[in-house]
């Protein structure tokens, strides 16, 4: 909204600077932080009375975990309003890839808060029918797939570039659109898995909205993406303001969030978020990059499957307990030791995968 502002800058020539990404970058983190920060203990308060028992604690869980009862979920609100209204304020909201971004975050935000309600309204950990909530992903993936592909240039709309090779690409043509839903509907639901424990999942979701942010933002300029040897996609850079925001929001939630936990996101954030983070790397034509920086959503997805498939066909477990980061809590590492340990190597994917960006 603030981005027509730069309209009127030859009246005022301090009003350009609303041209400029960088700026509306660091508004929109500003914004969301501070809007987080400011109406966080009301909208705590208001779930805390609303849900009564909080999120329902797993029994077969680490005992530590039974001392959270009480504390109530769908912190993912703070996290989207904060979003949205920096996005919203920050935006070009001329901009088609910010609309397919934030179609996506709604309604996936919408699809986890449908599923948190069912929880702590039945206290059980039994919400949303699986088929159903993938399948109303899938729809709202596949329609930001169609906007997003629609405002590539031609010779990128279906195509699927490797790093670190300059010219390896796949042309997937109309399975394109299959393959962005799976990326989107996966992240959601890895990022999704992995917010089991206090500050697990929000740290790694800002780290990869700041890497994105910087790809966004690289990938939109036609010097830089020249440079860097990376698919220039007109447009795009916008999606850094929208990543800005994740982070201040992220970080006003987090002050909330630290251990112990005053509130937890809940399926209403991390499905949302995960979106937000598949549909940007859609967006920007770094699919595959995606899958390093958010290598440790990846391997809490992966620990799952290993471990249903594992069951399923020979009786054992392979992890003692499902996601990965609930095995090394039952072999004795505090959920502090845990959780900066995860940050740790989310930091550390997050660099490789920038790396990425010059071995070409």
């Amino acid at each position: 909204m603030l981005f027509w502002l730069s309209s009127f800058s030859e009246a005022f020539g301090p009003l350009n600077l609303f041209r400029y990404i960088t700026f509306r970058a660091g508004g929109a983190t500003v914004t969301a932080l501070f809007f987080v920060l400011m109406f966080g203990p009301a909208i705590i308060n208001l779930l805390r009375v609303k849900q009564g028992k909080g999120q329902p604690i797993r029994l077969d869980g680490p005992e530590s975990h039974l001392a959270k009862r009480g504390t109530p979920t769908m912190g993912g609100l703070m996290i989207l309003s904060g979003l949205l209204v920096a996005s919203l304020l920050w935006c070009n909201l001329g901009n088609p890839f910010v609309w397919a971004v934030v179609g996506v975050t709604v309604g996936f935000g919408a699809i986890g808060f449908y599923d948190d309600y069912l929880k702590v309204t039945k206290q059980s950990h039994k919400g949303f029918s699986s088929k159903a909530r993938l399948a109303l992903e899938a729809i709202i993936a596949g329609i930001a797939v169609y906007v997003i592909t629609a405002n590539f240039p031609p010779s990128l709309a279906h195509v699927v570039s490797f790093p670190i090779f300059k010219e390896a690409a796949i042309n997937l043509g109309v399975f394109f659109l299959v393959f962005g839903i799976f990326i989107i509907v996966a992240a959601g639901n890895a990022v999704n898995l992995t917010d089991g424990l206090d500050g697990l999942a929000i740290v790694p979701v800002m780290i990869a909205a700041g890497t994105f942010g910087f790809i966004a933002y690289l990938a939109g300029n036609a010097i830089f993406s020249n440079y860097l040897q990376i698919n220039f996609v007109p447009g795009v850079g916008e999606l850094a303001v929208i990543c800005g925001a994740v982070i201040g929001a992220g970080l006003g939630f987090l002050w909330f969030n630290a251990p112990p936990a005053q509130i937890f996101m809940g399926d209403t954030g991390s499905l949302a978020l995960g979106g937000l983070l598949g549909s940007v790397a859609v967006a920007t034509k770094h699919e595959i990059v995606f899958a390093i920086v958010g290598g440790l959503f990846v391997l809490e997805a992966m620990s799952v499957i290993i471990q249903v498939a594992s069951f399923k066909l020979t009786g054992k477990r392979v992890f003692r307990m499902a996601p990965i980061h609930h095995h090394f809590e039952k072999k004795g590492w505090q959920e502090p030791q845990v959780v900066i340990r995860f940050w740790i190597i989310a930091v550390i994917l997050a660099l490789v995968g920038l790396a990425t960006l010059k071995l070409r």
